[in-house]
């Protein structure tokens, strides 16, 4: 009798490692499944990645900063000249009637 039932405790044993072995198999399956609708809806939204929005967000700065270092240029050589800064041009706006 002792024997019996330790077979039947050892298949017992067998079955739930086989089980639990499915359920990771299972598991990892749903996951890879989720993984590849959730990319696939991420791309169909259109979304920039982080790493292509810092390069863009650095790309305006330097070019901010540009344009700042050219306006002090512009101002320095219009100041050596003796030019008046340029103003909007009063004349180019057309009046209605």
């Amino acid at each position: 009798m002792t024997q019996t039932s330790n077979r039947f405790f050892d298949e017992i044993g067998r079955l739930m490692n086989d089980a639990a072995g499915a359920a990771q198999g299972v598991k990892r399956e749903v996951d890879t499944v989720m993984r590849n609708q959730a990319e696939r809806i991420l791309r169909d939204l259109d979304l920039v990645k982080r790493e292509e929005f810092d390069a863009v967000k650095d790309m305006a700065r330097l070019a901010r900063e540009e344009n700042e270092a050219l306006k002090s240029r512009i101002a320095a050589l219009e100041a050596k000249l003796g030019i008046s800064p340029a103003a909007p041009d009063a004349g180019t706006t057309k009046a209605d009637g």
